[in-house]
């Protein structure tokens, strides 16, 4: 086709504005591999992105959308030939390169991945961006050293995409897990994936000492601020804790006495440009590890005329677990 339809972000005097559009495929950006969407995801970043509350949004107009999965549909790459499937998240992609809400992307070979063995299209967007950071986070705690038998893993922000799938990993890997939230009619949902026990965000979130009770021996945290510095400084004698998100703020309100006096580790990740090597390793260890029943259960379909609602409703916190695009 010569046109495919996508959710258009344009610049305005006030802001940005987002609406459906028809793109002529002369629009796409440079690329070497050409890919028609079947699925994508929202993510946090996307439901920025959608409602203009952060400027994730670097060239105009922009497709949104950080993660797809698809099939190439044409290739100048000895990567990629037609017919092959693939996923793609990070990169820029859905902020400054346009992006997977669309049925249409043009792509650079280097920044795909080829869809691992076992796992499908649609599954691979239930697990999307999200996922891979917390997988990422998962593996980052095991190079470090820290193991179940130092002590319990905590995750914030456990409701949501990244800390729904982190709770399952951790879980899978023989850790007792505390999910922190504040969403208290989650519990079932998260102790069904997971979770041992289920703590109020409201313990982590204000401010609080420099150093308190040594509660776990691990971390995932999703939200930063003064939850991340309560989790630090409530982790046992050497141990760690992977930060991987923002959503209560980038700052750091906390002390250097974990640091200092438990030998406490922090460790930061980063999913967007995440090495080649790297990057195919944790989706393997994702067709392998995540269990497909979990997986289905923190996921909800919803068809591409609903992708800007579900951006919205991400913002409002209103959604649970991951949300899978169906835009094929």
């Amino acid at each position: 086709m010569s046109t495919f339809r996508a959710v258009r972000i344009d610049k305005t005097e006030t802001g940005t504005s987002a609406q459906w559009a028809d793109f002529d495929e002369a629009e796409l950006m440079d690329g070497d591999v050409d890919v028609a969407i079947k699925h994508t995801t929202v993510n946090y970043k996307d439901g920025l992105a959608i409602t203009g509350k952060a400027p994730i949004a670097r060239r105009f107009p922009l497709i949104p959308g950080i993660d797809f999965s698809g099939v190439v549909e044409k290739s100048s790459s000895p990567q990629f030939k037609p017919g092959d499937k693939v996923l793609l998240t990070g990169y820029g992609v859905g902020e400054g390169h346009l992006g997977g809400f669309a049925q249409k992307a043009r792509v650079k070979s280097d920044w795909l991945v080829p869809l691992p063995a076992g796992l499908g299209m649609d599954e691979a967007m239930a697990i999307g961006t999200a996922g891979f950071t917390a997988m990422l986070s998962v593996q980052a705690l095991e190079r470090f050293g820290v193991k179940p038998s130092d002590g319990a893993a905590v995750v914030t922000g456990a409701a949501g995409g990244v800390g729904s799938v982190a709770v399952a990993l951790l879980k899978k890997a023989g850790w007792h897990v505390i999910a922190s939230t504040g969403r208290p009619q989650e519990a079932e949902y998260l102790k069904g994936i997971g979770a041992d026990e289920i703590i109020d965000r409201a313990e982590l979130s204000a401010p609080g000492k420099a150093l308190g009770k040594a509660r776990w021996a691990a971390g995932v945290d999703t939200v930063g601020s003064h939850t991340l510095a309560n989790v630090l400084a409530q982790t046992k004698m050497h141990g760690a804790v992977a930060a991987c998100g923002n959503a209560q703020g980038l700052d750091l309100p906390g002390s250097v006495a974990p640091f200092i006096l438990r030998g406490v580790s922090l460790l930061g990740i980063d999913s967007v440009m995440c090495p080649m090597a790297q990057r195919v390793a944790a989706w393997t260890r994702l067709a392998s590890d995540l269990d497909r029943s979990v997986l289905k259960a923190m996921t909800t379909h919803m068809p591409f005329d609903k992708v800007m609602d579900a951006a919205r409703d991400i913002m409002d916190g209103k959604v649970r677990g991951r949300v899978v695009i169906d835009v094929g």
